[in-house]
């Protein structure tokens, strides 16, 4: 239970980290956004440190390692292809590819699930995958140069995860720091080679730094939840992630929030319903 308390607070931080990435990258360039989001997720995460502690390893090292680069290249398709729009498709594309790669993984590896479990997992994808059709009923449709930024944010956040779930548990947060340390470094590299060629304008700061935020507390929650439970649960409910940013991009920015998409959140309540109660 623990774990799919925490895989859920995953999900709902990682949608949140969405939106609000996508917003600040409108009108202003994704480096710019990266550049303060990232490093405020870094601190975030070092305040971690002291509290949880872990052992340095050198498995932890660079599955960290491995993670940060994943994660720079997440930060960056990720943003830009939801600031193109409409996050009410792109973002369960994302989620479809990051769910369905790391729930592989864990079963190549031996994770074994009930029939109910199994179920609902499969339920799960569904409701994503109806999500994902939303925009046959008269929304905005991505352009194909969003749905290929979106298909590489899926891969990248995929490889993220998993990198993550591989890390020994006694490493505690060490390969989430060293993974953040990583992709800082790199984005932030990336903003200084390119700082002329970024266009005047800023990224609303405010909105940079809930992102920061919120994305240092999915990544954490993940980590924590895939070492109480299934790889292949916590990856499927993680990435739920589109209810947050379809329900947010409705109310906030009055996206059309289609009866397919209605439908498919209904799905994935029903599908955590019986996760809670699925016997281990």
């Amino acid at each position: 239970m623990l774990g799919l308390i925490l895989a859920l607070v995953s999900s709902l931080t990682y949608g949140c980290a969405d939106f609000a990435g996508g917003l600040a990258t409108r009108g202003a360039h994704v480096l710019r956004v990266v550049a303060v989001a990232a490093p405020v997720s870094l601190v975030l995460e070092l305040l971690l440190l002291p509290v949880v502690g872990g052992h340095w390893s050198a498995s932890a090292v660079w599955w960290g390692v491995a993670s940060g680069v994943a994660s720079a290249a997440s930060f960056a398709l990720l943003y830009q292809c939801l600031a193109l729009g409409p996050m009410s498709v792109l973002s369960p594309v994302t989620a479809l590819i990051s769910a369905v790669l790391p729930a592989t993984v864990g079963l190549l590896l031996g994770e074994r699930l009930g029939w109910l479990s199994g179920s609902a997992v499969v339920l799960a994808l569904v409701s994503v995958l109806v999500i994902t059709a939303a925009g046959e009923e008269g929304g905005l449709r991505p352009t194909l140069t969003a749905l290929m930024l979106a298909l590489g944010a899926g891969l990248a956040i995929a490889a993220q995860l998993v990198c993550l779930a591989r890390a020994p548990h006694a490493s505690g947060v060490v390969p989430l720091v060293v993974g953040r340390g990583v992709s800082t470094g790199l984005l932030l590299l990336a903003f200084l080679f390119a700082t002329g060629h970024l266009g005047p304008d800023r990224p609303h700061v405010w909105m940079t730094v809930v992102a920061g935020v919120m994305d240092a507390t999915a990544n954490s929650s993940f980590l924590f939840a895939v070492r109480h439970g299934s790889l292949v649960v916590v990856a499927v409910i993680t990435a739920l992630y589109p209810a947050s940013t379809v329900l947010l991009a409705r109310f906030v920015l009055g996206e059309r929030l289609a009866r397919i998409q209605v439908a498919g959140l209904l799905l994935a309540a029903v599908a955590v319903s019986v996760l809670a109660v699925a016997p281990a």
